[in-house]
């Protein structure tokens, strides 16, 4: 993309980028095509080259995401959708052969997902969509802490954007009492062996409205006052993530456990426990080394949550 903008009032023969990339001819048509689909306006004519003429909408683009960007691997290699399915099961399908770092956004999904198979309403021009794919050597034990290094890092980042933000334990991002923000991490391992895990996220941005059945539940940045840049935001969650998630490789989570207790919605609270057996009362001590929440149960016991849902008002509304 920089050979383009750097000749742009000329044509630039596929052999002269070739040579200068050290790619074949076939890649550089590959990533023209890539160019042309994420909205760049490129002129091809038989033995002369190409030539950039533009943009032919104001979306945002993989080449706008990473100029900037100052991460090692986390987002150096994007496939950005204006419309996908789920970027989660896009990410899975390309996972075995991708790189560790490798990110899937969109602008809207089709058949968006949450937790315990609930749908993500993910409508074009409101959100951002997106997901990293990881190939750490870990313990499959200590998987699940990535939700947590996840959410760690957006209130991080949001909070270097003026954003106040807060973390219902254990993946949902909280602005002024409703829902912005939600993780999903899903992962591929054989026996003890992880093959790839997939951190999927998506956040509200700039919806104006809600379907009813979650209108008391959620909002958007753009209905809480703030006025968020798209790329800002990635570039800037990006960094945050992978200086966390390398800190976790090193064995050091201590980072992370600070900001979930510092930024958490549920702790010294009295919250509910929700399951398939409905809700127990409990007190949120305390969130501990590995990122599990402990509580103390009306007999005065503490009890080590490693999953599940939390309610601080109940069943009947989101918090």
């Amino acid at each position: 993309m920089d050979i383009l903008i750097e000749n742009m009032d000329i044509h630039i023969s596929g052999e002269a980028i070739s040579q200068q990339l050290g790619i074949s001819r076939a890649s550089v048509w590959k990533h023209i095509n890539s160019l042309k689909k994420e909205g760049f306006e490129i002129e091809s004519k038989s033995g002369i080259g190409y030539i950039l003429l533009g943009k032919t909408d104001s979306s945002l683009t993989s080449y706008e995401i990473k100029r900037g960007l100052e991460t090692e691997f986390i987002g150096q290699n994007i496939e950005y959708f204006k419309s996908i399915d789920s970027t989660n099961t896009f990410a899975k399908n390309i996972a075995p052969k991708s790189d560790e770092g490798m990110v899937i956004i969109s602008d809207e999904q089709i058949s968006g997902k949450g937790r315990v198979g609930r749908e993500w309403i993910s409508k074009e021009n409101e959100g951002i969509y997106f997901s990293i794919i990881l190939k750490p050597d870990i313990d499959i034990m200590n998987a699940s802490f990535l939700t947590q290094v996840a959410g760690a890092a957006m209130v991080s980042s949001l909070e270097k954007m003026g954003v106040e933000s807060t973390i219902k334990w254990p993946n949902d991002i909280i602005v002024n009492g409703k829902k912005i923000s939600g993780i999903l991490t899903e992962m591929s391992a054989e026996i003890d062996q992880i093959s790839y895990i997939v951190v999927g996220i998506g956040v509200n941005l700039y919806n104006q409205s809600f379907e009813e059945e979650i209108e008391s539940k959620a909002t958007s940045l753009k209905k809480e006052g703030y006025d968020i840049d798209k790329k800002e935001f990635l570039q800037r969650f990006f960094l945050e993530f992978e200086d966390l998630y390398k800190e976790f490789l090193s064995g050091d989570k201590e980072s992370t456990i600070s900001i979930l207790r510092k930024k958490s919605a549920v702790l010294d609270k009295e919250v509910y426990i929700i399951d398939r057996t409905g809700k127990t009362k409990v007190y949120a001590r305390d969130i501990d080394e590995n990122g599990n929440l402990l509580v103390e149960k009306e007999n005065g016991s503490i009890e080590t949550i490693f999953t599940g849902e939390i309610s601080i008002r109940g069943l009947e509304s989101y918090i």
